[in-house]
């Protein structure tokens, strides 16, 4: 039995490399093979696509990458039709996934959407293609499934799979003393994203505002970024935005990063939902190009840009989008609230309250399988009858 596997970015990796392991222990004969990526390759994937080439974010960014992306795709679509795999699972990037999928079912692949594309925030014509193309749905935020009911489409909860996943490696003591910070200074963590365009938009900002609290708040800036990135994309792509501000670089350690800080500065994405189930208290923000931004913003129907406040159903935690993001503003923010034992007291109850939301009884990826498993029962019934 082959899979074909797909995701095209961190987050989809590290889920999608659960979920196969899960398969793998039912299923240990299966072999799966897709757009992969380094936890993905971990948990046994071979990848006929580096994940990393779809790692693209905004509607002007990704023009000048679209003939790679597409040479990706096609190289993803060559491999189904010559090895006809018995179902597909593709994580997030819907750009990406959702054309693929029109191929795959019509190959007569049962295609399962492992965490379902954001369509109730922005492209709800992108409904009725998923109604058409998909055999199976899986949704991890809790308000999901109703939308999809609504647009007489079903869809399966199967709870955020961080919830099970998100645990610091080191005890707060052991954090600071590998890596030299004093106890006696309040640690603010330094959230940039993990794709190389969203990370080098938002360092000048970060530094900017490291440098404007340093001047009259005595903290700790740690930057936390994911495991190779600087060997990918060289020294220089950290070292030069960040030098002269006060701030200390670290990758791998992400979780450890945020569940000691009494503070994260967090780039809008699954980082906030890493950083409610850990309990700590954030500033989120995002930037985009100002086209991407012009465009984007007659797209976008949500009352919140962070899934925080989303899954909260009200404002949690401050949003600094587009042209409210800067050094200045997430200084000040920043600054007022490690002030103010209170507030961080209210946001510590709140995010917990986000990730109670998120969490369930079952683990999310054991129900993913079952999914899975039923879709294959499905399909071969079909076929013997």
């Amino acid at each position: 039995m082959k899979f074909l596997v797909s995701a095209g970015e961190a987050s989809g990796d590290l889920y999608t490399a659960s979920l196969v392991s899960t398969l793998a222990r039912r299923l240990p004969d299966a072999s799966f093979h897709g757009c992969a990526g380094p936890r993905m390759r971990g948990a046994g994937v071979d990848a006929v696509v580096d994940a990393a080439s779809l790692n693209v974010v905004g509607l002007v960014e990704v023009v000048s990458h679209l003939p790679r992306i597409y040479g990706e795709y096609r190289n993803l679509l060559d491999w189904a039709r010559l090895h006809k795999p018995s179902a597909a699972i593709l994580t997030d990037s819907p750009d990406f996934h959702l054309r693929l999928a029109a191929k795959l079912h019509a190959l007569d692949i049962p295609v399962i959407y492992f965490i379902a594309p954001q369509v109730w925030a922005w492209r709800k014509s992108r409904v009725r293609q998923m109604r058409r193309h998909l055999a199976g749905l899986l949704c991890i935020f809790p308000f999901e499934p109703d939308f999809f009911k609504r647009h007489r489409m079903s869809a399966t909860y199967i709870g955020h799979p961080l919830t099970r996943l998100v645990r610091p490696a080191l005890s707060k003591e052991e954090f600071l003393r590998k890596h030299r910070i004093p106890a006696s200074r309040p640690l603010v963590t330094l959230l940039p994203g993990s794709r190389p365009g969203e990370i080098a938009r938002h360092l000048p900002v970060l530094a900017d505002a490291a440098s404007r609290m340093n001047v009259s708040q005595a903290a700790t800036f740690l930057l936390a970024t994911p495991a190779g990135l600087s060997a990918r994309l060289g020294p220089e792509f950290f070292r030069q935005p960040i030098s002269g501000s006060p701030i200390q670089h670290i990758e791998g350690e992400t979780w450890d990063a945020i569940a000691h800080a009494d503070l994260a500065l967090a780039a809008s994405g699954t980082v906030t939902i890493e950083a409610a189930i850990l309990g700590t208290p954030m500033v989120t923000y995002y930037k985009v190009s100002p086209w991407s931004w012009w465009m984007g913003r007659f797209l976008v129907d949500v009352p919140f840009f962070s899934m925080v406040n989303l899954v909260a159903g009200r404002r949690v935690v401050p949003e600094l989008i587009q042209n409210e993001c800067s050094g200045e503003s997430l200084a000040s923010y920043a600054a007022t609230l490690l002030a103010d034992p209170g507030a961080l007291s209210l946001m510590r109850a709140d995010l917990a309250q986000v990730a109670a939301k998120l969490a369930t009884s079952h683990d999310p990826m054991e129900m993913a399988a079952d999914k899975v498993m039923n879709i294959l029962q499905a399909n071969s019934d079909k076929h013997v009858r």
